[in-house]
């Protein structure tokens, strides 16, 4: 089934028994005047009104093609079972059909005269397609013009959203946008509660007849009843009307009237839409609304440095990376309970598939500790030891859900490469059974939680949380290649914190110096998982043969004896350095 237009804006909720519009292309559509102005095409109207919109391109020589068409199609017909040109006609227009195409020769060796007469007082333009004008010739040409509508749609978006981006950053947020988004439409835009009531406005005053209809309009969308839909349109007066659902509890509600509808304003809207159900957030405390305001400041470009006293004194902060353990995805549903349960809000669902849940914490838990799970008295089971990069084996297991509310909104992470400055330290799970439990300073008060494979960052300031996202995958890695519940990215320590970073920095680029970036990080892993190859495939997600072959290449550029656990020491402390 085609998908509706980017560009298009959905009407409001027919009436019962009503047949619902054909969906429109992913596309804009292209006005007919731009198809007639390809001279190559030789293609001359001759009938019918001068002006339509395409939306496809259609061939067919059947009698009554009517079952076939979708409605906004450029039909081309070269007449072949044409018998009936006003029965004809009247079909085409009662499917919806933009224009039609009649190709002259050889079946007619012109527009028959029957059919310019329909054309003309049913109102369908007819274009006369010449002999030397094949079909496919116009659907390119078409499909060429959609492309290139599509790319303007696209720019003129994207040159919004850096607008709206901007607006939002600044100190007064909300009627930033709201300035920002009537300039972009051309029109009026407000925020209004769910009894019509303003709360901000931009943009040119609107007559008092259309201000009513679009207060009017609000309370369709307003969520005070089961069933309201999130945005719905109308015209008023050669006035085009919409409204928007905002986020949140408050029932806010956008409402914008603009003279002409371009395409991409319903993306433009959505965009806004977004930014102020997170920068209108009269129901969330004080810390929370920083914090949220911080947000998008920061995804929006600003500076990490400017925005990070917005987010109060809480850090610095962790990067968690989540996957069920079954391997199925997780919608927002579920990372949002894996966020009460971790107690944070700012959680990111990403969109599915192989792609891992994200969630942002504070640095430490309530008193700065971790839980670690001893075995029970007498149950006899000793616990089950998995060294990490470091030797150091650890344990932990999974802490009761939080009664907290999670908002809807998610955080848009911040993705970079970092330093190799930290250590990947895995906590398996403990044998069933209830288990003491006491501090464990590494995971900073994150528990595994059952069903959830876990990847941490150590704590980090608010200006490098790219870095820690990066720290964050590479201990999910890990952890899905051990099999373990949750692994930390730890600091450095012990011997290897003793070495000043630039010294140990600069021996790490010189001894390295021979290797790729894929080499690296596939000595890197295996160094980690102990040269185990099959954990280092499933870690790198390659074949178990690439990475004896990428070890081995390592080796030889090195001129080094991997087999050797001083040259093995070596290369993980500048691996872990450089």
């Amino acid at each position: 089934m085609p998908i509706p237009p980017a560009g298009t804006t959905p009407p409001l909720p027919p009436a019962p028994g009503t047949p619902s519009p054909p969906p429109g292309p992913p596309t804009p559509p292209i006005p007919l005047a731009e198809l007639l102005a390809i001279k190559d095409l030789g293609l001359r109207r001759i009938a019918g009104p001068a002006e339509a919109e395409l939306l496809w391109v259609h061939t067919s020589e059947m009698a009554d093609p009517y079952p076939y068409l979708l409605g906004g199609e450029l039909l081309l017909s070269a007449g072949v079972l044409l018998t009936d040109p006003d029965h004809y006609v009247g079909r085409l227009v009662e499917a919806g059909a933009a224009a039609l195409g009649f190709g002259v020769r050889p079946v007619h060796e012109t527009v028959p005269g029957a059919l310019t007469e329909a054309c003309d007082r049913q109102g369908l333009p007819l274009l006369e397609v010449p002999p030397e004008t094949p079909f496919t010739a116009i659907a390119r040409a078409v499909w060429r013009l959609m492309a290139e509508a599509r790319h303007r749609e696209l720019r003129r978006v994207t040159r919004a959203q850096q607008a709206l981006a901007t607006a939002a950053a600044r100190p007064d947020p909300v009627p930033a946008v709201l300035h920002q988004l009537a300039a972009q439409l051309g029109g009026r835009a407000v925020l209004l509660t769910a009894r019509g009531e303003e709360v901000h406005a931009a943009g040119r005053p609107l007559p008092p007849e259309t201000a009513v209809a679009l207060s009017r309009l609000t309370r369709v969308v307003a969520r005070e009843r089961p069933g309201s839909p999130a945005s719905a349109t109308d015209t008023h007066g050669g006035t085009h009307l919409s409204a928007y659902a905002l986020g949140g509890g408050e029932g806010l509600v956008l409402a914008l009237a603009a003279g002409q509808r371009e395409s991409g304003d319903h993306t433009v809207a959505g965009i806004a839409v977004v930014l102020l159900s997170l920068l209108a957030a009269p129901h969330q405390g004080a810390d929370a609304a920083g914090r949220s305001a911080a947000l998008v400041r920061m995804l929006l470009g600003a500076d990490p440095a400017a925005v990070a006293p917005l987010l109060g004194a809480a850090g610095p902060w962790r990067v968690v990376h989540a996957r069920r353990t079954d391997g199925t995805p997780a919608d927002a549903l579920t990372a949002g309970a894996l966020g009460a349960s971790l107690g944070t809000a700012l959680v990111d669902a990403g969109r599915g598939g192989p792609e891992a849940v994200r969630l942002l914490l504070p640095g430490t838990g309530a008193q700065g500790e971790a839980v670690r799970p001893l075995p029970e008295a007498g149950s006899g089971a000793a616990p089950a030891r998995s060294a990490g990069a470091d030797g150091e084996a650890v344990r932990a297991r999974g802490a009761g859900a939080q009664d907290e509310r999670v908002r809807d909104e998610a955080v848009r992470p911040l993705s970079a490469m970092a330093s190799e400055d930290e250590a990947v330290r895995p906590l398996p799970e403990g044998p069933p059974g209830g288990e003491a439990v006491r501090p464990l300073p590494e995971a900073g008060g994150i528990a595994p939680q059952p069903g959830w494979t876990l990847g941490v960052s150590a704590p980090t300031p608010v200006t490098a949380l790219d870095a820690a996202d990066a720290l964050a995958a590479r201990a999910l890695t890990h952890a899905q290649a051990t099999r373990a519940p949750l692994a930390v990215d730890a600091p450095v320590r012990g011997l290897a914190a003793l070495v000043p970073p630039e010294q140990a920095a600069a021996h790490a680029r010189a001894l390295l110096a021979p290797l790729t970036e894929p080499l690296a990080d596939t000595l890197r892993c295996w160094l980690s998982l102990h040269g185990n190859w099959d954990r280092t495939a499933v870690a790198l997600g390659i074949h178990r043969n690439t990475v004896r072959q990428r070890v081995g290449r390592c080796g030889k550029l090195l001129d080094a004896d991997l087999d050797d656990m001083d040259v093995r020491a070596e290369l993980w402390f500048a691996l872990r350095r450089g």
